[in-house]
């Protein structure tokens, strides 16, 4: 018996391991293969274009070799990793940093699709989702895996990619999106920024942003609506001084190019481009503005001649030389207008976005959207930062917005024009509502009695060291109610019983006879008999009820 026993443990440890190993790598096999597949179809999307513009050309210059090393480098370009050019007329190879903002939308966006689907699995109503760590990071290796390939069938051609910026780029866009695409998976839980936010902020202002009272998220959709308002308004700001500037921009077309395949090239890279331009508008307007080169500032008190720059048709957009004008002067009124547009979001979140905490003060009001200011400096920081880089040597070293002095100038517009309409918001809001009050008592109408509605419970806080929790699932169908006089039936009694197979014992129950043979039980309150007067002493036989 002992032998036996001793066998059957021994048996039982590998089972364990072997059913773990079974729950688990699953997970990690699906991470890997949507990993790869979405650098697969990234790197797919570029060489066709690639493919598309090498045959339509009437004049290329190298083979499908050369095409598709061309391909593989515009794609990690995509990631913002730095190409470096070999084949230039003075010999000495050139930088080239300036990332199209367009084509880093492909592989973000299709990282985010892979981890989120990866995360959740293909569960449905109640289904468990998988490990947020385990869909991260199978996700991110499997991109890995194909990507270093990538790289280094790149560096065969003539846009050989940095090593230095490809080892941290690439691998810093697939941590990033394919965590935002889990988090989404799980519902976009607050509590892995909030773990973030309380490591990295000193203790002293941990209180100021990640307060109960709902203010991290009020300045984070405020941040995020300046930043929108800023990139959108750089947009128009670069559209009207193109259609300024549109006899130079038409002429642009003609010096680079001939033939329509070269058009059709040129404006695809306009297209491609378009994100930047936009981004070096609204650093103009802010102040800034950008570099067309080393020494050349281009802002709206004044921009110096650049003679080195190429025919190239966005550029036509950029202003005369010389000093700036009253004209140049109305685009402050894009930062003034990010700043109400933040403004307004706190002030909104001020009356409304406190829930049980009641109103906000004037300073919690006044902090908020100073800290939504400084959010929104940092994303247009990042933005200013990714849209410009080299495109050379010696002049050419620096091209487009510094990211510090757009994200201080951000910070600083913002923050005066969003905190003073924060607070003017803030209180029309509350005198509304004052106003609103005081009609209501006036009126001679009864109250209605309203029914008390339940407290809102507190906002449950992930575990510390959990990242993610499951998602919650769809609600359970909620069953019909049972009236109180309705019997409660353990079958139901819509089919035939004989066509189920129902048996006989529980027939004879629905239609109230016994099967055991015993009496039924009467109803109460109908069948009781009348009590019956009592006997007297001299009585011997019971009388009828009466």
């Amino acid at each position: 018996m002992a032998g036996v026993i001793q066998t059957t443990v021994r048996r039982s440890m590998p089972a364990s391991l072997l059913l773990r190993v079974r729950h688990r790598s699953p997970g990690l096999a699906n991470g890997l293969v949507g990993g790869a597949l979405a650098a697969g179809l990234g790197l797919a999307a570029f060489t066709v274009l690639v493919m598309l513009l090498w045959v339509s050309s009437p004049y290329p210059d190298s083979g499908p070799g050369g095409a598709l090393h061309v391909a593989a480098a515009l794609w990690l370009l995509a990631h913002g990793a730095e190409l470096v050019r070999v084949d230039t007329l003075s010999g000495a190879p050139a930088p080239m940093g300036v990332p199209p903002l367009l084509l880093a939308v492909v592989p973000v966006w299709l990282l985010h699709r892979a981890a989120r689907d990866t995360a959740e699995g293909g569960a449905r109503d109640n289904a468990p989702l998988m490990p947020g760590r385990t869909a991260w990071a199978g996700v991110v290796l499997g991109y890995l895996a194909v990507a270093a390939p990538a790289a280094l069938y790149a560096a065969g051609g003539a846009l050989r990619p940095s090593w230095a910026w490809t080892a941290l780029c690439v691998p810093l866009v697939a941590l990033v999106a394919a965590g935002t695409g889990v988090w989404t998976a799980y519902g976009r839980p607050s509590g892995p920024l909030e773990q973030v936010l309380g490591a990295v902020l000193p203790r002293g202002a941990r209180h100021l942003v990640l307060g109960p009272d709902g203010r991290p998220g009020v300045a984070a959709r405020a941040a995020a609506a300046g930043a929108t308002v800023l990139v959108a308004g750089g947009a128009v700001v670069l559209t009207v001084s193109l259609g300024w500037h549109f006899g130079e921009t038409r002429r642009t077309f003609g010096r680079l190019t001939e033939g329509w395949s070269g058009w059709l090239a040129v404006l695809l890279l306009c297209v491609t481009l378009l994100p930047n331009a936009a981004v070096w508008a609204a650093a103009y307007a802010l102040g800034p503005g950008f570099l067309l080169g080393t020494g050349v500032a281009v802002t709206p008190l004044g921009a110096r001649a650049a003679p080195l720059l190429p025919p190239f048709p966005l550029l036509a957009a950029v202003p005369d030389p010389g000093a700036g004008t009253a004209l140049h002067g109305t685009v402050v009124a894009l930062p003034l207008t990010a700043g109400v547009v933040v403004g307004w979001f706190v002030g909104r979140g001020s009356v409304t976005g406190g829930g049980r905490f009641g109103v906000w003060t004037t300073g919690r009001t006044a902090g908020a959207a100073a800290f939504a200011a400084g959010l929104c400096g940092v994303l247009m920081a990042l933005l200013a930062g990714l849209a410009g880089g080299p495109l050379g040597t010696a002049a050419l070293a620096r091209f487009g917005p510094v990211w510090w002095q757009v994200g201080l100038a951000t910070a600083v517009w913002l923050g005066l024009t969003a905190a003073a309409t924060a607070l003017t918001v803030r209180a029309w809001r509350l005198r509304r509502s004052h106003r609103r009050g005081e009609r209501r008592a006036d009126r001679v109408v009864a109250p209605r009695r309203r029914p008390a509605l339940p407290r809102p419970p507190q906002r449950e806080r992930l575990p510390r060291g959990t990242w993610f929790k499951r998602k919650p699932g769809r609600s359970a169908p909620v069953p019909a109610p049972v009236a109180a006089d309705e019997p409660y039936l353990l079958l139901d009694d819509d089919g035939d019983d004989r066509a189920h197979g129902a048996p006989d014992d529980l027939r004879d129950l629905r239609d109230g006879t016994d099967p055991f043979g015993l009496r039924p039980r009467p109803e109460p309150l109908d069948d009781l008999p009348t009590a019956s007067p009592p006997a007297a002493p001299g009585d011997t036989e019971p009388r009828p009820p009466g």
